[in-house]
């Protein structure tokens, strides 16, 4: 007679159990107080916003007329032609400013990886814009540079017979461009300089023995070595650019018109200006999807980018 072997079950033996080790449990138990509230101060605005969205919630009632509207606030939102505008120039705006950055904070990255006179003095020139509060950029810029009359640039224009431009009322999102692009060209250095410092000087070395000049040593040696900071840059930058306010608010107001209006201005508009929190909630949740969108990419590309040259 044949045996029956037994059933697979009872044969395998289980497995050891994972304990928590005591230190781990005392390490989350001394984490909690640091991330429950950061859970909180997440969770519960976004909680709200998307509650606002879906009632009427005009500012203007003080009892609080809190109406559930469904999806009206985003219907509404959608078919208004600001909405439309608004994420044509947000997409502008982030694309112009990163590429300014970004180029410009590889030319000088590469210019300060050489020996010249004063280089620290103009390394702190460089980035002294980084550390200048938004509000007081845009004055500078507004009254000091951009002033049709009194502003250094009409002067300029004015001393060789040419006519005066207002800026910010001929040119407005191009001239917030420059100016947040002026802003945040200390960033992008700062973090370009640091991983060109990195590059090993024998590569560069054995490329200009080998005959490479230095536009061939920038495109073959340099610029690879500089992809992972550049996308970090990106990546960091296009965060705080969606959510750029106080430039647009202290010069043009979004305007004329909604020339310089973008998607964070538009929800401050909506909010404020019209006094209504359920539409102006409704593009704020748009704003963190769009968001959620962009940075999806971003980190998708990043994450690739980084097991190629891993």
């Amino acid at each position: 007679m044949s045996v029956q072997s037994p059933p697979a079950a009872l044969t395998e033996v289980p497995g050891p159990v994972k304990k928590i080790e005591p230190a781990e449990k005392w390490r989350r138990l001394l984490m909690a107080p640091t991330v429950v509230p950061l859970l909180l101060w997440m969770i519960v605005p976004l909680a709200l916003t998307i509650y606002f969205s879906f009632i009427h919630y005009s500012l203007e009632s003080p009892a609080g007329n809190f109406g559930f509207v469904g999806i009206q606030n985003y219907q509404f939102l959608w078919s208004d032609s600001r909405f439309g505008t608004a994420i044509l120039n947000t997409v502008i705006f982030l694309v112009s400013v990163l590429v300014i950055t970004v180029v410009v904070g590889i030319l000088l990255a590469v210019l300060y990886d050489q020996d010249f006179p004063g280089k620290n003095v103009a390394m702190l020139l460089v980035i002294a814009p980084f550390f200048v509060m938004p509000t007081v950029s845009a004055q500078i810029w507004h009254l000091l540079l951009m002033d049709p009359i009194y502003g250094v640039i009409g002067q300029f224009l004015q001393a060789i017979g040419l006519q005066p431009v207002d800026w910010l009322q001929t040119y407005p999102l191009p001239s917030i461009i420059l100016i947040v692009s002026w802003e945040w060209i200390p960033f992008s250095f700062l973090i370009l300089v640091t991983a060109i410092k990195s590059l090993d000087a024998e590569q560069k070395e054995a490329a200009a023995i080998d005959g490479a000049g230095p536009f061939t040593q920038f495109r073959y040696i340099v610029l690879p070595h500089l992809e992972k900071a550049i996308g970090v840059v990106v990546m960091i930058e296009m965060i705080f650019l969606l959510s750029i306010f106080a430039e647009i608010f202290t010069t043009t107001k979004g305007g004329p018109g909604d020339a310089s209006t973008t998607l964070a201005y538009l929800v401050y508009s909506l909010g404020i200006n019209q006094f209504d929190a359920g539409i102006a909630s409704a593009g704020g949740i748009l704003a963190v999807v769009l968001a959620n969108i962009v940075s999806f990419f971003l980190v998708r590309m990043l994450a690739k980018n980084l097991q190629q040259n891993a």
